[in-house]
This record gives structure tokens, sequence and C-alpha cells, in this order.
């Protein structure tokens, strides 16, 4: 088991409370590492917190973020399930893979290497993904369609699209006849996303830009505090890698769900700029088997503006199906 660390690498939302009146987990619970192999060779870090012998919840994050983004869930929902975190390659304590090898195949690998490396053989979890973690598991289920309803009881997709990320991009009102105008800025914005270390002379408008894109109006200051920070310890090539294949993977042309055909929750923000809820709305007409549709109030990041009712909802999922006598651990 790892001792108790910090949830925040500074420390300087120690005390801190958002407008959630929660504040922020100063440490995550005590964890167990895995170390995952990717199946190109990439190097991914898992943490397994709660009790061991717990039903499991998995937790994939999203775009230039870590599993401690989680760390609000993580927190609650430890005390009664296994709760798996993991960090994506490029991101966190994970390693960088090859140049090109940030493609959409290889998120869906990861989490099936995760998903191997952490459940018994037998053994079905909820899988639930914020943004680009959400992307993963569509991926996923595209992917490995044959191994769904093996390794999931049910998916919660949070603050998150499976196409038309650039054209559903809401960086500032432009007029309906400048559409294409937003699209170019928007490709551009996204493919040198992180390209290269944030100057310090440059940190004060990208904090305001990484809060304004990532946060509703209502967040507090730690939550706009933690998404830059976890932008800026992000690598450049896992920040410009990753955001290259959502730019490239995501146009009009959108993921096939149709192997998502278990249990799906799907939550949204109404504020929510980098995902508007029109995708949240368009996933749960999609998708096979939506077992709800939640419209939250704020911006991209629910699970950290709205934590408690963001963790009530994986909980709900997590009972509905936990004590189904088909999940858990099933035959072979």
């Amino acid at each position: 088991m790892n001792a108790r660390r910090s949830a925040g690498a500074s420390g300087s939302r120690a005390g801190a409370t958002a407008r959630t009146g929660m504040p922020f987990p100063d440490t995550l619970p005590p964890s167990r590492t895995v170390a995952v192999r990717s199946a190109d060779g990439t190097r991914l870090h898992a943490e397994v917190f709660g009790p061991a012998d717990g039903y499991p919840i998995v937790l994939t994050h999203g775009i230039t973020c870590a599993l401690r983004a989680w760390a609000y869930q993580i927190a609650d929902l430890s005390a009664d399930y296994r709760v798996i975190a993991f960090d994506h390659r490029g991101h966190g304590r994970s390693g960088l893979p090859r140049r090109k090898n940030y493609g959409l195949k290889d998120l869906a690998s990861d989490l099936d290497s995760v998903l191997d490396a952490t459940l018994a053989p037998h053994e079905r979890a909820v899988l639930a993904g914020h943004s680009m973690g959400g992307i993963a598991i569509a991926a996923w289920s595209a992917r490995y369609r044959h191994k769904v309803a093996r390794r999931a009881d049910a998916v919660a997709l949070i603050n998150t699209t499976t196409g038309d990320l650039l054209q559903k991009l809401q960086l500032l009102p432009v007029p309906r006849g400048l559409s294409p105008a937003r699209i170019l800025a928007g490709r551009a914005l996204l493919a040198a996303f992180g390209g290269f270390p944030v100057p310090a002379p440059a940190r004060v408008p990208s904090r305001y830009l990484v809060g304004m894109l990532a946060t509703g109006r209502d967040a507090g200051p730690a939550v706009a505090s933690l998404i830059y920070e976890l932008f800026e310890q992000t690598s450049p090539a896992g920040r410009s890698g990753c955001a290259r294949t959502l730019v490239a993977s995501l146009g009009a042309k959108h993921l096939d769900l149709s192997g998502l055909t278990v249990p799906t929750l799907v939550i949204g923000s109404q504020r929510d700029r980098l995902t508007p809820i029109s995708q949240a709305r368009r996933i749960a007409r999609t998708a096979p088997n939506v077992v709800g549709l939640v419209e939250l109030p704020g911006g991209h990041c629910s699970m950290l503006e709205h934590p408690q009712t963001v963790s009530g909802h994986l909980r709900a999922l997590a009972e509905s199906v936990a004590h189904d006598p088909r999940t858990s651990l099933i035959s072979s």
C-alpha cells in the first residue's frame, strides 16, 4: 500500500473550498500501485483504492489531466468500492509513447490493458470516463466489442463527445457565417495545444484560457487552479499528441457506439465550451442502452464543479448493477 499522498502537487489548495462547498481533498486515500504495460510497450500508471474485495469502478480522465482529477470521487467512492484510476499515456505518471502512438486505437488498447491488469479474469466493472476518457471508452467499445459485456457492467460518459469536436467547440460567440473561421481557429488552437512548455510570461493568459475553457463561471478558484496545474504538469508531447488525435479523429463522422450495449449513463453540462450539452444529448440518442441523461449547470469539469452530484450518480449506477447476479464475477 502507498502512504497517503497529496492530491495536489503544490499544496496550494490545502483547505481551499470550491463553490461546491466541499474542500478539495488534501490527500488521496491509501492505494496500491499497478504497473501496466500497454500493447505497444508504453508504461501506464494505475492505482487501486478502497477494499480489495469491493465492487470495481474504473475512472479514466480527460486530456491534460491525471487521475488526481478524480480526487473527489476517489475519496467518496473508495469508502465502499474498489476504485481503479489510471493516467493516460503522456499524462501524469504514465510514460511517453513513440511520437505517433496517440491514436484512438492506442487509447482503447490502453484501457483494455488496464482492465486486464486490475480486474480478475472474469470480473466486470463500472467504467466512467470524463472528456477524452469517455472517448477512450467509446473507442474501446468499438475496437473490443467482443469484450464489452465481459468487462463492463455499465458505463458513465461524462462531458464527452463522439464527433464534431471543432464544429461544436464554443471558444467565443461567432456569427453563423463565420463558422468556418471558428473551425479553422479551433483546429489551430487544439493542434498546437501545449506543444511547448508554458513560458513564465504566458502563464497568466494561459491560466485564464484554460480556466475559461474547462470550467463554468460559478466554479471556484480552487477548481480552476487545479485544472491549470494539471495542464502545466502534463508533458507537452502528451498534450499535443492527444490533441492532434482528437482533432484528426473526431470530425463529421461520429464514433460508432453500437458496441456499447451495457447500461450507459450520460452526464453533460449546460455551459460546457469544449463538449457542449448538445454532444451529451446526441450520445443519449445514439447509444443503444442509455439509462439516463443528466444535465448539470456549469462547465466542462463537472466531476470537480459538482463532485457530490457526479459521485452520487456513479454510486447509484454501481448499486444498480453490483447486486445483479450476472455481475462482478461471471462464469467463463
